[in-house]
């Protein structure tokens, strides 16, 4: 590492502890949506979308454009945030049952809320789980002190009731107990439960994991912002999908300005993120969310399942308005955000994901990522859909891709790109570089070769 760069960071570090120092720990405010698709905020290009709150964020932080999701499907992705690793080596490369009974994170996990709250915080889930639905892998049990919101993948969000696999069953809890809410609509419900914990008088800070459940389907945006967009005249089922993104908008908005109005914004990380990239699911109309110039979707290692939205604030401490284009990951706000909040973790605990509050304050900071895998579950598939990333060069094994076609019809058993030249991965190299095919054969078995054992001991 060059002389000088070390110097900055040494410097940073003491801005940061001197900050603290100040205010006491920062608060952290981690919001996940849920199918946001790579460029769904106007200050991620999309015109058509009207996202102001978001917009703001990013004009008073820093947004990334590499940010790459821990998963391109639900579970797994909140399992590697909130765990720090890749998700097959916590036991979780898949989605978690929604239905009670469901097995989700080993308790013998140590995770994120769990660091912090030794580290003196309050720890609070809103919104959506999807990591386990039994006594022992719900929120509470989990590293959260109080819990409100839905244990499975998806709800209605005014009966509050998971219809997609029957039985139709009713899915709201508070810290352990189901609770009725029928007929409010859970967007203000969950702007309710955020503020709240915001205004308490609890001195302690807080670190609120809010994962929003939206836009995943069944797309139900506000009066306010149907009416909007049917002026606009945006083709199905785009218009129903941008009337859903304003509507989260307009309340991570009002959860925001509650931070400022509570007098808590400038010793408030918040961190803004989508779990993965849009869906094309049946219930989702196939459509609505958009990569952009990136391929794939939900399910797919394709870079518009993984690449996301991705935007840091942190007023007075954090750099505003920048953007940063290095290749960093959702398991790295684990070490980033325990660093933050002078959170100690285990001796050799073992984590896939890097401090990144480097390349937050710097655009020239290198990434901490060399490499990194993407994995669906091997253990019991041989043929499981594989990605491995070094540098600007990924090797995708059964590569899934239901918009963009295939040439000769067919998918690639390897694709091989170099995403600075073709980051909408269309020309295959895998015929033209043996030797870099051969390499990144050699590093995606080493990557499943080390997370098996971590894998089988985390699902006993």
């Amino acid at each position: 590492m060059p002389v000088l760069w070390k110097i900055a960071l040494l410097l940073f570090a003491g801005f940061l502890n001197a900050n603290a120092a100040k205010g006491g720990k920062p608060n952290i405010l981690l919001i996940y949506t849920d199918d946001q698709g790579s460029v769904d905020a106007n200050c991620y290009g999309a015109r058509d979308l009207a996202t102001p709150a978001m917009d703001n964020l990013a004009e008073k932080g820093v947004r990334f454009t590499q940010m790459l999701a821990p998963a391109a499907v639900c579970s797994p992705s909140r399992a590697g945030l909130l765990g720090g690793c890749i998700p097959m080596r916590l036991g979780a490369p898949g989605n978690i049952s929604s239905a009670r009974g469901g097995k989700g994170l080993s308790p013998r996990l140590y995770l994120l809320p769990e660091a912090l709250q030794d580290a003196g915080y309050r720890t609070h889930h809103v919104g959506k789980w999807h990591l386990g639905y039994t006594d022992e892998t719900m929120p509470n049990a989990q590293g959260f002190e109080t819990s409100f919101g839905h244990m499975g993948g998806c709800i209605d969000n005014y009966s509050h009731f998971f219809y997609w696999n029957g039985p139709n069953r009713h899915d709201l809890w508070r810290d352990g107990k189901e609770v009725w809410r029928d007929g409010e609509g859970f967007g203000k419900l969950m702007v309710e439960e955020a503020k709240a914990v915001i205004a308490s008088k609890d001195e302690r800070p807080f670190f609120i994991y809010w994962a929003i459940n939206w836009p995943h389907y069944p797309l139900q945006g506000s009066d306010k912002w149907r009416a909007h967009y049917r002026t606009r005249n945006l083709a199905h089922p785009r218009d129903k999908y941008a009337a859903f993104v304003s509507t989260m908008d307009e309340l991570i908005g009002q959860v925001i300005a509650h931070l400022d109005r509570t007098g808590k914004r400038d010793n408030t990380i918040v961190i803004l993120q989508s779990d993965h990239g849009h869906s094309v699911e049946e219930r989702t109309f196939r459509g609505g969310g958009s990569s952009g110039p990136y391929r794939g979707h939900k399910f797919s290692f394709l870079e518009g399942g993984i690449r996301v939205p991705a935007i840091v604030s942190w007023p007075g401490t954090l750099p505003e308005g920048e953007v940063r284009e290095q290749f960093v990951t959702g398991c790295d706000w684990f070490p980033t955000l325990t660093k933050w909040a002078s959170a100690p973790l285990p001796k050799n605990m073992k984590l896939d994901g890097k401090d990144i509050s480097g390349v937050i304050h710097s655009s020239k900071a290198p990434s901490p990522h060399k490499d990194f895998f993407w994995t669906q579950d091997f253990s019991r598939n041989k043929n499981a859909p594989w990605a491995v990333r070094r540098g600007n060069w990924k090797l995708l094994h059964r590569p899934l891709d239901q918009v963009t076609p295939w040439k000769n019809g067919k998918a690639p058993a390897y694709l091989l790109v170099n995403l600075a030249e073709d980051p909408g991965e269309s020309n295959n190299l895998a015929d033209n570089e043996p030797t870099r095919l051969a390499e990144l054969k050699d590093l995606a078995r080493s990557y499943q070769e080390d997370l098996l054992p971590d894998f089988q001991e985390a699902r006993k």
